[in-house]
């Protein structure tokens, strides 16, 4: 795993964690934002993995539109097949690739 220079302490952790659940609260219907993003906004931008993490562990945040965010290249999260089922329903589409199209549907805090 890499070894980052910035890592948190537990003070940091629980601040980042509320920012995450935080701007995955406010992602509208029919946009998607990536991990990275999350990370950038919540002031750790090496952190997109920490925002999966997050999103996976936290009890509670299965209550959250979780399922609106995606990588940096619109690929869902893999084991998920529901999600884009998910992303359908709010109109959300996907290219021929199976991604989704990130120039119509990425949400930019």
């Amino acid at each position: 795993m890499k070894d980052y220079p910035d890592k948190m302490n537990v003070e940091q952790a629980r601040a980042f964690r509320d920012d995450v659940l935080n701007i995955v609260a406010q992602i509208p219907k029919g946009k998607v934002t990536t991990y990275g993003h999350i990370a950038t906004l919540a002031g750790w931008p090496s952190h997109a993995r920490m925002v999966g993490r997050t999103l996976r562990y936290t009890p509670g945040a299965v209550v959250l539109p979780c399922h609106r965010v995606v990588n940096a290249v619109g690929r869902t999260a893999p084991g998920w097949s529901k999600q884009r089922q998910l992303l359908e329903e709010e109109g959300v589409k996907f290219k021929a690739n199976g991604r989704v199209d990130m120039q119509s549907h990425l949400w930019l805090y």
